[in-house]
C-alpha cells in the first residue's frame, strides 16, 4: 500500500473481520477495529500484533445492536481521526429465535443491515472529504434465499433463523447498489462481496442441534484468512479503483438477483431503513 490508508473495520475481533484488520495491516494500513467488548478488542489486537509487529491497530469499543452506540462510535472516530478511507462493513450475527434490540428492533436486521446503514450515513461525509474513499459491504449467497417483506420487515411472524438472515444478505445488496446509485464514485464507492463459506463463529448463536452440525461440516470450509481475500482486495485493489455498485465473489464481479437488482425493492428499503434508524442521509 503505497499511502497508508485509514480504515475501519467492523466485526474484526475474530472470522474474517479478524482476518481483514490482519492482512490490511499487514500492509501498511492504518486499522481501525470495531469490538463489542475491550477484553475482546485488544485480545485480537494482541494476536494481529504477533504477527505484524510494526502495524498501527486501534480499537474502539460499541455494540452494534443499538443505535446510540453506533451514534457514539461514529462520534468518537471522528473526534479521533481527520479522515477515513475505507469503510468494511462486516459484523454479524445469527440468532436461533426472534430477539429485539434494546431500540425494539430485530436483532440479525438491526446488526447485519441496519448497522451498516446507520454507521455508513453518519461516516459518509468523513469518507467524501477523503476522496476517493471506498465502502466494502460484506454480504453473501445466502442473498438469493432472501424475501422482502415490508408488510413484516423484522419477521415477527414466523420467524426462522437462516431465512432473518438470508433476507438481510439480500438488504446488504439492495442497501449497496441504492447508494452506489446515489454517490458519486469518482468521490465514494461502494461495493458488496461473498467471502465464501467461511469456518467462522456466526452459528454460534444457532440451536445446538445447528450448530453441531456447522461444526462438523467445518472441516470442509474456508479459514477466515481465505475469507478475507475478496474484502481485502476490494478495500486496496487499484483494478477496482471507480468501480461501484457490484457484487463480487473470489475477487470477481458476479450477477445477483433479479429481486435484489429491483430498483423500487432498493428505493424503498433505503427509505424504511433512514426512518427506522431516525437518520436522514446526507445526500
Amino acid at each position: 500500500m503505497t499511502d497508508p490508508k485509514t480504515i475501519l473495520v467492523t466485526g474484526a475481533t475474530s472470522g474474517i473481520g479478524e482476518a481483514t484488520a490482519s492482512r490490511l495491516a499487514g500492509m501498511g494500513a492504518r486499522v481501525v477495529m470495531v469490538s463489542r467488548t475491550a477484553s475482546r478488542g485488544e485480545k485480537a489486537r494482541e494476536r494481529i500484533l504477533r504477527a505484524h509487529p510494526a502495524a498501527s491497530l486501534e480499537v474502539l469499543v460499541a455494540d452494534l445492536s443499538t443505535i446510540g452506540a453506533i451514534r457514539a462510535l461514529a462520534k468518537e472516530f471522528t473526534a479521533r481521526h481527520d479522515r477515513l478511507d475505507v469503510l468494511v462493513n462486516n459484523a454479524a450475527v445469527m440468532t436461533s429465535t426472534r430477539r429485539e434490540t434494546p431500540d425494539g428492533l430485530e436483532m440479525q436486521f438491526f446488526v447485519n443491515h441496519l448497522a451498516y446503514f446507520l454507521l455508513t450515513g453518519l461516516l459518509l461525509d468523513m469518507l467524501r472529504a477523503s476522496a476517493p474513499a471506498r465502502i466494502v459491504n460484506v454480504s453473501s449467497t445466502a442473498h438469493s434465499r432472501g424475501v422482502i417483506d415490508f408488510d413484516d420487515l423484522q419477521m415477527k411472524s414466523h420467524y426462522r433463523a437462516y431465512q432473518a438472515y438470508a433476507n438481510t444478505k439480500l438488504m446488504n445488496l439492495l442497501f449497496t447498489y441504492e447508494l452506489a446509485r446515489r454517490l458519486d464514485p469518482r468521490e465514494v464507492t461502494v461495493n458488496a462481496l461473498h467471502p465464501g463459506v467461511i469456518r467462522t463463529g456466526l452459528m454460534r448463536g444457532v440451536s445446538p442441534a445447528l450448530h453441531v452440525l456447522w461444526q462438523s461440516l467445518g472441516k470442509f470450509f474456508k479459514q477466515p484468512d481465505e475469507g478475507a481475500e475478496t474484502p481485502v482486495y476490494l478495500a486496496t485493489s487499484p483494478e477496482v479503483d471507480g468501480v461501484t455498485g457490484k457484487y463480487f465473489r473470489y475477487c470477481r464481479p458476479f450477477g445477483t438477483t433479479a429481486a435484489s437488482n429491483d430498483a423500487t425493492l432498493q428505493r424503498r428499503l433505503f427509505e424504511e431503513s433512514e426512518r427506522l434508524a431516525g437518520f436522514r442521509y446526507p445526500l
